[in-house]
């Protein structure tokens, strides 16, 4: 998987100089990049090949897709929805959304179809693909909030360390416990990014 903060920028933030803890410096950065991955619901690492995949039409000209860093290479539907997806659509018969990949200001892949021209395809009936999209998947880039929200988490989880009984600490209100929840920080950095998918 994609680290979105590396050993060497973790190492800065705590202010460490030697390679004694790097080995934990790592698995504290791949565990934080998978605990934002998770809080996110997407993942900010960016394919380098272009790959298939598929997903069920909820309305007859619109689909929602996995983050797409780039213009997809083909998308093509099954008439008949029977996994036989031979229409393929002219780059013209859709729009790909957010428009300019850009939500809010921010850099952003593509998250949906909508189809063009007045075309239509089937309504996927009990979730069966209906969709096939070939593109390189993820975030163009890894946002700058991501990458600090993944220093902030590592640190916390490398910090846990020296608490392995959950105490942090001794306070004038007493014992100090480390927190369960996601650092708020994080999660004002992660906000903008969560995506919420919903029931149909």
């Amino acid at each position: 998987m994609t680290l979105y903060a590396s050993v060497a920028q973790l190492k800065s933030a705590l202010r460490l100089t030697d390679s004694i803890d790097d080995a934990m410096l790592l698995l504290a950065s791949t565990s934080a990049s998978e605990v934002i991955d998770a809080y996110c619901g997407r993942t900010f690492g960016a394919g380098t090949v272009a790959v298939t995949r598929y997903y069920s039409a909820k309305k007859s000209n619109h689909v929602e897709i996995d983050d797409a860093g780039s213009a997809p290479v083909f998308v093509k539907y099954a008439p008949n929805r029977d996994g036989d997806y031979s229409v393929t659509l002219a780059a013209g018969d859709y729009a790909l959304l957010p428009s300019n990949n850009l939500i809010d200001g921010l850099a952003w892949p593509f998250t949906s179809i909508q189809l063009l021209n007045q075309r239509t395809w089937p309504i996927a009936q009990e979730d069966e693909p209906t969709v096939s999209v070939s593109a390189t998947w993820g975030f163009p880039s890894i946002p700058s909030s991501v990458t600090q929200a993944a220093i902030i988490q590592a640190s916390r989880i490398f910090a846990r360390l020296s608490c392995p009984l959950g105490v942090a600490g001794w306070g004038d209100a007493g014992v100090m416990r480390v927190q369960s929840k996601v650092d708020p920080d994080v999660e004002v950095l992660l906000q903008p990014y969560r995506r919420l998918r919903y029931a149909a």
